[in-house]
């Protein structure tokens, strides 16, 4: 008698969308990248498009929070090996390098759909969000460090993230994350001393 093998069940028509999105808009731009393109690599109809987002703009906005939680995963994930609150607040930028060293790497999804979007617009809500997070973790993280002024070193901090993710993409160099790392130790401990 033959065994019936296990199959895994066939991603749901959002899921989908979603991967197609992923890919497409990462690699080509969210305005470059056509809901036609989308709908025949995810193989569904452009109606399931329209009935699950509304509009290839709330596609967009899902795709960017579907990076911003993956993010948010691989940076918690690796602040998981430090100890210290000085080596977690350092440990943000390991945790970018890793995601630099991706082969797939090409900047940052929130401020490049960012720069076509309309003030207001889901596009640019999802790309607040995520900036939002990244300077609460910063902020927060200081604040568990004991430096007094926790918003201007996670302000600081956070141009050394966004400088760093930009270096990495236009000059396709992952070291960009341990310069800005370097730096943000030499910030921190002078904000520590203050």
């Amino acid at each position: 008698m033959p065994t019936k093998t296990a199959t895994a069940p066939k991603p749901s028509a959002r899921e989908r969308l979603l991967a197609a999105a992923d890919e497409l808009f990462y690699s080509e731009g969210v305005q470059s990248v056509g809901i036609d393109r989308i709908v025949q690599k995810a193989g569904v109809a452009k109606a399931s498009l329209y009935n699950l987002f509304g509009s290839k703009e709330e596609l967009i906005q899902a795709y960017l929070d579907a990076r911003h939680a993956n993010t948010r995963e691989q940076v918690e994930r690796a602040l998981t090996r430090f100890r210290t609150p000085r080596e977690r607040l350092l440990g943000v930028f390991d945790a970018q390098g890793q995601l630099f060293t991706e082969p797939d790497f090409n900047g940052c999804a929130h401020m490049t759909a960012s720069a076509e979007a309309q003030p207001g617009s889901p596009v640019k809500c999802a790309a607040d969000r995520y900036r939002q997070w990244v300077r609460a973790m910063f902020t927060d993280l200081a604040r568990e460090a004991g430096v007094a002024d926790a918003e201007g070193l996670a302000r600081q901090l956070h141009l050394l993230y966004d400088g760093a993710g930009v270096s990495a993409r236009m000059d396709r160099d992952p070291s960009a994350a341990t310069t800005a790392r370097a730096a943000a130790a030499a910030l921190f401990d002078a904000a520590a001393r203050d």
